[in-house]
């Protein structure tokens, strides 16, 4: 195995996930839910009165951000995404990742951020079986 160094990015990963963590305690803390980003859209399905506005900020602060990135940000800055997969393997990847979610009652991030911070043994099960079927995936694809 070889690491690519010119990609390598440990403290802007490590940047990310004090962010994310710092978030999902004050979202639990002054709302008393779950950052899970598919409990967040889920609920939209079926919303409980008064409860679709602060879903739809979020989810629209979500895609927002990146794009205010990408103007404010100095030229270069924001990596261009390279997807070597086509548009019918993308489409069942999100299929996919869509079933697998609701199968498992919820996401990496509900799962494995806030779930694991609560000691959920519920969540160090369903992150262990996500991180297991991405190991078994790439290994299939790199390999057979």
């Amino acid at each position: 195995m070889t690491i690519d160094w010119a990609n390598f990015t440990p403290w802007a990963s490590l940047a990310g996930g004090i962010l994310l963590g710092v978030a999902s305690a004050i979202f639990i803390l002054v709302n008393g839910r779950i950052l899970g980003i598919s409990g967040i859209l889920g609920g939209l399905l079926g919303p409980k009165p008064g409860d679709a506005g602060w879903r739809i900020a979020f989810l629209l602060g979500m895609l927002a951000a990146p794009v205010t990135f990408a103007f404010i940000a100095p030229e270069g800055t924001l990596p261009v995404p390279r997807i070597d997969a086509g548009f019918g393997a993308i489409v069942a990847a999100g299929l996919m990742v869509g079933f697998g979610t609701r199968y498992g009652s919820g996401c990496t991030s509900g799962h494995g951020v806030c779930g694991l911070s609560r000691l959920s043994p519920r969540s160090l099960i369903a992150t262990a079986a996500f991180m297991a079927a991405g190991f078994v995936t790439v290994f299939l694809i790199r390999h057979l």
